[in-house]
């Protein structure tokens, strides 16, 4: 037995409980769980707490396939390549590409799920006092738009909006971010004269914000999502080999900027 100032109330979780020969996750045994719920819906019932099905379930999974790369230029995955050639190991490699992920490399998501619940908050008919008004607070770019390689349209986008409208035809999520997504995206092209294409984060942030997900768990699953890539490179590089590789090829020198 234990107290309420036992050592044992230093850590407090609903996750797991667990004792010899048993493993309970969020109440349910580890066995029965094994062969019997996908990866992508474990995922949301340890984080999340509630189990997903259905439409809802695919939603989520392909959020989480969309984004696991976006190839060696990526901050991410460059910076797991290049630690992967210098004698860490696998994880630590995997370790330095997830910490590159921050506000601006993979904070996009979180920010998009804010920026479409004011655009919510604003009301119909207000997109663009809405956007003003974001920008006085935030700046002029909009999280979840534009994308400085694919134009005029992220490929990713697209199929993410099109699975979010036939969930919405289901009756499993509602559409109403997915409309806010393509609204915004309209007003940019129209603001512009020319396309501004809705991107990976803009398009998970819909499937997230449909599914009620808080705006940092954007971030999160992002995170996860993108560490399947980090890990594929590096074990890709792990493989190649190479020593101290740097982000350019040895021939290539810097810029020197002389007082």
């Amino acid at each position: 037995m234990t107290g309420p100032g036992d050592v044992s109330d230093w850590w407090r979780t609903r996750i797991i409980d667990m004792e010899p020969g048993h493993i309970r996750l969020r109440g349910q045994p580890v066995e029965k769980l094994i062969g019997n719920i996908g990866f992508a819906r474990m995922i949301w019932l340890l984080v999340m707490g509630s189990e997903i099905d259905g439409p809802r379930a695919e939603l989520f999974e392909a959020a989480l396939v969309a984004a696991v790369d976006h190839g060696p230029q990526a901050p991410s995955i460059a910076a797991a390549r290049m630690a992967a050639t210098c004698g860490i190991g696998l994880q630590s490699a995997m370790a330095t590409g997830l910490n590159m992920l921050g506000d601006v490399h993979g904070g996009a998501g979180e920010q998009a799920i804010d920026l479409y619940r004011h655009c919510a908050a604003a009301g119909p008919g207000q997109l663009g006092a809405a956007l003003e008004s974001w920008r006085a607070e935030h700046g002029r770019f909009l999280p979840g738009f534009g994308h400085r390689f694919h134009t005029p349209v992220d490929p990713r986008a697209p199929r993410l909006l099109d699975l979010v409208d036939r969930a919405a035809a289901a009756g499993a999520v509602s559409g109403t971010h997915a409309g806010i997504g393509r609204a915004i995206e309209a007003h940019l092209a129209s603001e512009r004269g020319k396309p501004v294409p809705m991107n990976i984060d803009g398009a998970t942030a819909v499937i997230y914000a449909e599914l009620g997900c808080p705006p940092a768990l954007a971030r999160g699953f992002f995170g996860l999502s993108r560490s399947v890539g980090i890990l594929a490179h590096a074990w890709e590089q792990t493989e190649q080999g190479g020593r101290n590789k740097g982000p350019t090829p040895p021939g290539y020198r810097w810029t020197h900027d002389s007082d």
